[in-house]
């Protein structure tokens, strides 16, 4: 009988709007409850710092320019992890701490993804076992270091009994796509899809006091400008078409295309220019499975734009049917931090975390450096 852990995830995505944590009980494998879940938000302070530091490194030279600032930035980012650790495990007994960080540049080109977190710090202040630094072991096997989730999804999808093959749609700052063929197999497909919130956050918090497009109501009454748009999408196709990476980071995006537009337009033609990457990448990747019916299920903060759903839904191709992560009781604002949780659970005991269908890895590889108490 295998053993259950039971595993605190903490997970900041390239959003970097806050930490959401989620307690598990789980083997890793086929065993799964959860126990509580809670959002954590960055004050305005801590949201502005990671944000204006973020958009300042677009190299590994700019790594080594802001050195201090990283690390400045990456001790109040843990310091506040531990915080999170102090309030949500109140009654509960936890075995471990999947602890992903704030992502701060990811590059798989050069071989690069850093996650502002300190390990070591945080399980200091919490006294508990840390497992973090989850994806340099799969850059360092021939992999990009994302995504990292498919393992978890794969797991879902098996739970709720979801005719195959399936998908899960992941909408944060990135958008990513898990496409799992059946479940005899190890086979998982799974790669960064385009954009998710990233533009339209960047839009919307340059142009107004507030973070994102809540429901994409912003851009459901602005007017795409059709011009702008193709021009947008033909530059997008022949600076990508060239590169292999499964993975995104969102500076490989920008919002300077829009420049000119009113907010509403802004918004919509970058709602527009989200939908129509993402789609043309689903369809691609799922072009095999052109005469079945599959059923995809999004998660992530972008399933409640219902501007962009709209979008996706209506450039996708006819065989593609969605659904909210809801429909199938999940809670789509967690599902990373479970995933988290999950898959630390699965490096405590050297179970594959990255396959080479999901992240390019040469085989199949665990990963994360684990601090014990």
């Amino acid at each position: 009988m295998s053993k259950e852990y039971t595993c605190l995830g903490m997970m900041s995505g390239t959003s970097g709007d806050g930490v959401d944590a989620s307690i598990i009980q789980s083997d890793g494998l086929d065993k799964f409850t959860i126990l509580k879940e809670k959002y954590y938000e960055y004050d305005e302070s801590l949201f502005r710092d990671y944000h204006d530091l973020k958009k300042k490194i677009n190299s590994s030279n700019d790594l080594k320019k802001y050195f201090s600032s990283i690390k400045k930035l990456e001790n109040t980012i843990t310091i506040f992890h531990a915080k999170v650790v102090q309030d949500i495990i109140k009654s509960f007994e936890i075995d471990l701490i999947g602890f992903h960080g704030q992502t701060i540049y990811h590059n798989p080109q050069e071989k690069i993804s850093l996650q502002l977190g300190n390990g070591n710090l945080l399980s200091q202040l919490t006294k508990k076992k840390i497992v973090f630094n989850f994806r340099q072991n799969d850059i360092d096997n021939g992999g990009e270091g994302a995504p990292l989730t498919p393992i978890f999804h794969k797991y879902l999808i098996k739970s709720k009994k979801i005719e195959l093959p399936a998908c899960m749609l992941n909408i944060g700052g990135i958008s990513n796509l898990t496409l799992i063929h059946n479940l005899s197999s190890h086979k998982i497909t799974s790669q960064d899809v385009g954009p998710g919130n990233c533009l339209i956050n960047a839009w919307i918090q340059n142009h107004t006091n507030k973070k994102f497009d809540f429901e994409g109501r912003i851009s459901n009454i602005g007017k795409i400008n059709e011009i702008i748009l193709e021009q947008a999408l033909e530059n997008h196709e022949n600076n990508f078409q060239r590169r292999k990476n499964i993975s995104l980071d969102i500076n490989d995006f920008d919002i300077s295309f829009a420049r000119g537009l009113s907010l509403e337009d802004g918004a919509a033609t970058l709602t527009a220019f989200t939908a129509k990457i993402i789609t043309s990448k689903i369809n691609f990747l799922l072009r095999e499975y052109n005469n079945k019916k599959i059923k995809i299920l999004i998660c992530g903060g972008g399933r409640k734009n219902k501007s962009l759903l709209k979008q996706i839904e209506a450039y996708s191709n006819k065989n593609l049917f969605f659904f909210n992560s809801e429909d199938f009781e999940l809670n789509g604002d967690f599902i990373e931090s479970q995933a988290f949780a999950y898959i630390a659970i699965r490096a405590v005991l050297s179970l594959p975390i990255s396959f080479p269908s999901t992240t390019g890895c040469s085989s199949p590889c665990s990963g994360g450096e684990i601090i014990e108490t």
